[in-house]
């Protein structure tokens, strides 16, 4: 996080000595030309960072830094040019709503580098912040004022990204020392025409002593906060993300602004101000959550438990023979741990009549086989619908309903409670998560399960699941003794599968480490067991997969991508993680003899 914080300070830094740059130029102590000047001479002092770590470097590093010198000197120039034309609360919030787009895009093209979901949620936050200051301000933006900002945030973005080539070359003071030689030679070449060499020095001439003293003291007051912006960027992995902290920048000029320049604000404008000061924050604080989230250790030598899910309807919709697909899953892929399904409609096709021969077998294999199993059980359990109602219970009323459900958990826990193959059970499938077949359910109807099976069985946890990506997982954690979520990357959804087919989640192994942490604090539970239910390893279609072709599904969910969502998933940091896609896997082999997924899942389950 340090980063973070450098960039922090350095923009309250900038944000104080730009206000009293406006101070200054709106007196006509210096004009802009005379105070670029004197900014480009002034970084002759950045030899005195040399004795702390100089190096030699490639004559290629050395001229990017001095083009990253001049091009900042040309944005600063640009800006105080900007500056003399219109108020401080108006002109440098554009360029700091701007300037880092341009930074982005060129870090895009000449670092190869782009943000990721939630920072790019906070990047836009920030510049949103500097682009409400703007947007809100009374004065109108003439021509030249929009040429000036345009100017001087491209010239901004080009230096930040050559920058961080520079810093990411050798290291921070040797980078930051030729970039600020590059300002130095550029300014210098002002003095070869005599009319710009007169303006310069007629216009330091002609300022008070004590008024020169000042504008030297805050140069060298800005210059500490331009050495930690650009170590904040040698610091960081995306420069765009330092170079929109300049919202912070325009919430300090903005308080100082009114209470030392006596501008003032009021109405839509003062609301504006405020809404950005918010943006400003969220911006900050979600960058910190993810930088946080980031340095999160891993015990990468952690032991890792993996395991499966086994449906018996997916075998058969995939054309397969359920029983001896398990028995193959089981010899075969060896896992230690199956979570297996008792569907309430084949239990109880007719109402009163049970009939468990089905997860007898599969218990009785799995006891077999000394895997351990998850029994999920109620009326929203894995596949697709994830609603399994019998036909006669749908026309039931939802507390007609709710008590035929609990006479099924009761006849089902009663049954298996004291078998050795069963560890745990899972009441519900991501109950809080509005995702398959809708049905109404009756009120505090999951707490009402859990309290009939701690009942009926005292001696087995209850597992409560909820979605990975979107789930809010606070009440699926408190509410189970152990917690398990999702983990899809590559999904298809009705609202914008249709444009554009399969979708990649944005997320970040850090997302996964984040919300943990912070589930964890909410519910004040540091020891609660949680685990990946569901961890995609089959490909997301809106048709079924026997209905794709061998090159179709493989596109969607290919052996690379396979491996990668094993890495991925590793990096989040969990202990157990039970795979989707067995079936899947099972069926790739016996129709297309293709063997890829079936093996890699052998060797991970054989570690």
């Amino acid at each position: 996080m340090s980063w973070i914080l450098i960039a922090v300070l350095a923009q309250v830094i900038l944000g104080t000595s730009a206000v009293f740059d406006k101070l200054l130029l709106g007196r006509k102590f210096f004009n802009p030309l005379a105070y670029t000047f004197w900014l480009g001479v002034l970084g002759i002092f950045a030899a005195v960072l040399l004795p702390f770590g100089f190096q030699i470097v490639s004559l290629g590093v050395i001229v990017k830094a001095v083009f990253a010198g001049i091009f900042l000197i040309l944005a600063m120039l640009f800006l105080f040019y900007g500056l003399d034309k219109g108020e401080a609360s108006h002109i440098l919030p554009a360029v700091g709503g701007i300037s880092p787009i341009f930074t982005l895009i060129f870090g895009y093209f000449f670092l190869n580098i782009w943000l990721g979901a939630g920072e790019l949620l906070a990047f836009f936050a920030l510049i949103a912040a500097a682009l409400i200051l703007f947007l809100t301000d009374k004065k109108d933006t003439r021509k030249i004022s929009l040429f000036l900002i345009l100017a001087s945030s491209f010239f901004f973005g080009i230096s930040n990204v050559l920058s961080k080539i520079v810093f990411s070359a050798g290291n921070f003071i040797t980078g930051f020392f030729w970039i600020k030689i590059g300002g130095l030679i550029f300014v210098l070449l002002f003095l070869f025409s005599g009319k710009i060499r007169k303006n310069i020095f007629d216009s330091s001439h002609q300022s008070p002593r004590r008024h020169r003293f000042l504008y030297f003291s805050n140069r060298l007051y800005a210059g500490v906060g331009s050495v930690l912006v650009s170590f904040a960027v040698s610091l960081s992995y995306i420069p765009a993300l330092v170079d929109a902290f300049q919202g912070l920048k325009y919430v300090i000029i903005f308080i100082f602004a009114w209470v030392f320049l006596k501008e003032k604000f009021k109405g839509k404008i003062l609301a504006g101000k405020i809404i950005a000061t918010i943006f400003v924050s969220l911006g900050i604080i979600l960058l910190a959550l993810i930088s946080y989230a980031r340095n999160i250790p891993i015990n990468d030598s952690r032991s890792i438990t993996w395991g499966l899910t086994y449906s018996t309807k997916q075998a058969e919709g995939l054309g397969l023979d359920w029983r001896k697909t398990y028995e193959d899953i089981l010899k075969e892929l060896n896992p230690k741990k199956v979570r297996l399904v008792v569907y309430w409609d084949q239990v109880e096709s007719e109402k009163g009549k049970f009939n468990f021969s089905e997860t007898d077998w599969l218990l009785k294999k799995t006891e077999e086989s000394g895997a351990r199993t998850v029994l999920a059980l109620g009326i929203k359990v894995p596949r697709w619908p994830e609603v399994h109602l019998p036909v006669w219970a749908r026309n039931l009323t939802p507390e007609e309903r709710e008590e035929a459900l609990k006479n099924y958990l009761e006849k089902t826990i009663g049954r298996y409670k004291d078998n050795p193959a069963v560890e745990m059970w899972q009441i519900e499938n991501e109950p809080y998560l509005r995702f398959g077949e809708k049905t109404e359910r009756g009120k505090n109807f999951l707490e009402k399960e859990i309290e009939m099976a701690k009942k009926t069985d005292n001696s087995h946890p209850i597992l409560i699941t909820d979605g990975g990506e979107f789930g809010l997982w606070y009440k699926a954690a408190k509410a189970g003794d152990v917690f398990g979520t999702t983990m899809y990357r590559n999904t298809y959804t009705n609202i914008l599968g249709w444009l554009f087919g399969n979708t990649e989640y944005p997320f970040s192994p850090g997302y996964f480490k984040l919300k943990e942490k912070i589930i964890r604090f909410l519910i004040n539970n540091n020891e609660k067991k949680f685990i990946v239910i569901e961890l995609q390893g089959e490909p997301w279609s809106n048709v079924g997969l026997n209905r794709l072709s061998h090159e179709e599904q493989v596109k969607l969910f290919s052996p690379d991508y396979f491996a990668d969502t094993i890495k991925y998933a590793k990096e989040t940091g969990f202990d157990e993680y039970y795979l989707w896609g067995a079936e899947w896997w099972y069926y790739m082999k016996e129709k297309y003899n293709d063997y890829y997924y079936w093996e890699y899942a052998k060797n991970l389950f054989g570690r």
